[in-house]
């Protein structure tokens, strides 16, 4: 019996006592799903439910009488061995061996499936992440939205979303410009403007726009005047930089769907548009010779200059027009996520929302990440050799891989700082948390060639009952979590809970791999017990895998 079914079978027992008067409650409140959880302790039974405690009162009844009531009807369900209830009314539910055990097959064959769901079937969803612009390599803030952002966009296409991964970037701009400036500079052999970019790469970009200008048959942009010779700098630096990201986040396992220049949004006239549709809606007011929104409507706090005393655009144009371009171009959520300096960038765009007649916090979503430090030798890593000023995402792949990094940058909450420690990720040992998980995954893998040598098939035999020992128990516990989590994790835009999910997965299979036997040992005859746990094992070598695939982690064969 798997959770799911277990929940029908409570809701099931809800609706019939509600229907033979039992309970006086009105059918609507019974919940659409009854929420279960493992209980902390492991002598309380498979599973817990507070349901009687949540629906007592509306059926004008004390807690327990109402879980006493509902025990006695779950108890007549096939594979519950036994329901208690304990405390002011929660109800702990024990299965029995054969009902708990048949989750082992059934993940078997569901394989790749299983643990996904179709909650957010038919949502097109907008998932803006990383978006720096191409000024310099990917820095390690950056390079935690990357694994954070497409793990993320791996949850939510695992419960049904459509989801379209987008980086958003300018080509032109002051930082551009500051940019263009430095390539120039280090071409002339002159020092780096006072706010330009240092680093080893500006000089190997230098030498190549330089090298690709000679090659086309075009003078060497050494030889222009300032203007011109600063504007090739920045359309060849710009593309080859760009052109390093894009590569180097492919290699990081992250691609994306779309990739959006903010000048397209003036340039099409989107931003135009954009603030045409909101004076039809009465958003828009003139004061001071300038063009203003009214955000404070919508609890901003203040109204936003959208076109300034000049004519031009002010810089939230672009974000009100790249917003509503989304939303046009059909997506029903849009999902963006920022660096930890954007704070006040929450408010005026939830605002925006509000504007349009957009629901804040369902039509679009702002996450905001905090940084990563990097630790080796027990000091922080503040230096990069080829950036010169910030550590990036080659520094970080180059030291412990891209499976450590993608999993140590998505194992946390991304609205919390963290701390990584590069030797510890770059270690064999337990305490590596994506090495503890690989290496669960690889010793079921193992534990497959071991049984196909001795004999062992799981298509010769498979008795759910016969999964008795408490280890047994456990695992099958854990692997019946996963669902919920995956959900859970889509939910709370959060993909760091599947991580913590799967260490905890990995240790209840390494306490399992200790305790019992599925290859038979010595003399010892091919039974079906033996069976049986291979099926068990393949359940959670495919439940890890499904896991770390989520996070775009290897789940590799051999460690």
């Amino acid at each position: 019996m798997t959770p799911a079914q277990l929940s029908e079978a409570l809701r099931a027992a809800l609706v019939h006592a509600v229907d033979d008067g039992t309970f006086a409650l009105d059918p609507s409140e019974i919940p659409a799903t009854v929420h279960l959880e493992r209980p902390r302790q492991r002598e309380h039974g498979d599973w817990a439910t507070n349901v009687a405690m949540q629906l007592a009162k509306k059926a004008g009844t004390n807690p327990r009488a109402f879980a006493e009531e509902l025990a006695r009807r779950l108890t007549s369900t096939d594979g519950v061995a036994s329901v208690d209830v304990a405390g002011p009314g929660f109800l702990n539910i024990r299965l029995d061996a054969a009902s708990a055990g048949e989750l082992a097959r059934s993940i078997v064959e569901l394989g790749a499936e299983y643990g996904t769901n179709d909650t957010l079937a038919g949502v097109s969803l907008n998932l803006e992440f990383v978006s720096a612009n191409p000024t310099g390599p990917l820095h390690i803030g950056g390079v935690r939205w990357a694994a954070v952002g497409d793990s993320l966009a791996r949850v939510l296409q695992a419960c049904g979303a459509t989801v379209a991964r987008e980086y958003y970037f300018n080509d032109h701009g002051a930082q551009i410009d500051r940019f263009s400036r430095s390539l120039l500079a280090r071409a002339l052999g002159q020092p780096a403007p006072e706010d330009g970019y240092g680093g080893q790469y500006i000089s190997e970009i230098a030498e190549q726009v330089v090298a690709d200008a000679l090659a086309a048959g075009e003078p060497d942009p050494r030889t222009l005047a300032t203007p011109e010779a600063t504007e090739a700098f920045r359309a060849r630096g710009v593309a080859l930089m760009f052109a390093e990201i894009k590569h180097a986040l492919h290699d990081f396992g992250v691609d994306f769907d779309v990739y959006f220049h903010e000048d397209s949004l003036h340039e099409s006239g989107a931003v135009t548009h954009a603030i045409q549709r909101l004076r039809d809606l009465g958003r828009i007011y003139e004061s001071d010779g300038a063009t203003w929104l009214r955000t404070t409507e919508f609890g901003d706090d203040k109204d936003r200059v959208v076109i300034k005393r000049d004519g031009e655009a002010a810089y939230i144009a672009g974000d009100i027009a790249y917003y509503l371009d989304k939303r046009e171009r059909g997506f029903d959520r849009v999902i963006i996520m920022l660096g930890a300096d954007h704070h006040g960038y929450v408010g005026r765009m939830m605002a925006v929302c509000a504007a349009f007649g957009d629901e804040p916090g369902v039509n679009l979503e702002l996450l905001i990440g905090q940084l990563v430090n990097l630790v080796k030798d027990g000091a922080p890593v503040r230096m990069s050799k080829r950036a010169g000023t910030v550590v990036t995402i080659n520094d970080l792949v180059d030291a412990v891989g891209v499976d450590a990094a993608r999993y140590a940058l998505a194992r946390s909450s991304a609205d919390s700082s963290i701390d990584l420690d590069l030797d510890l990720l770059a270690s064999a040992k337990n305490e590596n948390p994506v090495f503890y998980v690989q290496y669960a995954h690889a010793r079921s893998a193992a534990v497959d060639r071991n049984a196909e040598a001795t004999g062992v098939r799981r298509e010769d035999g498979f008795d759910a009952g016969l999964l008795d020992h408490e280890s047994d128990s456990v695992l099958l516990g854990h692997l019946a979590e996963f669902p919920r989590i995956v959900a859970q994790a889509a939910d709370l835009r959060a993909p760091h809970r599947v991580a913590r999910y799967l260490e905890d997965l990995a240790a209840a299979y390494h306490t399992w791999y200790g305790q019992v036997r599925v290859a038979p040992f010595g003399d010892e005859v091919v039974g079906d017990v033996h069976r049986t746990r291979l099926w068990l094992n393949d359940a959670t070598r495919q439940t890890l895998a499904n896991g770390l695939g989520l996070l775009g982690v290897g789940a590799p064969e051999r460690m």
